[in-house]
């Protein structure tokens, strides 16, 4: 990866994280005070429990990726090091996966909200352990590199030995 790439990736992650935090302070509010008035104002609590838990997971992804994009960078991404990113990455997209049922659940007695949205969140809660199980798909990808790579160092020291 490029300098250029990096920065402007990082770049990314910050404005991603800022509006993140802007979300779990700000918004949250708002989105209790706007809930407090409607139909909905007896499930406040586990709404922005979901929501504020729901945003915690994708700091979790934006760190995990910004640690995995500096060990690009350095070089040292296809090591075991690596994994635990990775795992904390599908960790994180398995719980907002569940987190959006969840929310779906709490949204879906009554009236309060048509059918079509608690629906839609059953997609995008699908759709969210899709991703999850395209990172592990890339897990494996990389187990297959770091052990590649092992074999190759092991076999450049055999062949440093014959020489």
């Amino acid at each position: 990866m490029g300098k250029l790439t990096v920065l402007a990736l990082r770049a990314v992650i910050v404005a991603l994280l800022v509006g993140s935090v802007f979300v779990q302070t700000v918004m949250a509010v708002l989105l209790a005070l706007d809930v407090g008035d409607s139909a909905l104002s007896g499930r406040v609590v586990p709404i922005l429990t979901i929501v504020v838990l729901g945003v915690v997971t994708a700091q979790i992804v934006l760190v995990c990726v910004w640690r995995l994009v500096t060990m690009v960078r350095r070089g040292t991404v296809f090591s075991v090091a690596a994994f635990r990113h990775v795992h904390r990455m599908i960790g994180a997209f398995l719980a907002a996966s569940l987190l959006i049922f969840a929310l779906g659940v709490v949204l879906a007695p009554g009236e309060a909200v048509a059918p079509g949205v608690v629906l839609l969140l059953g997609v995008v809660g699908l759709a969210v352990l899709g991703v999850a199980l395209v990172v592990l798909v890339l897990r494996v990808l990389l187990a297959q590199a770091v052990a590649r790579d092992l074999e190759a160092s092991r076999m450049r020291a055999e062949l440093a030995g014959v020489i």
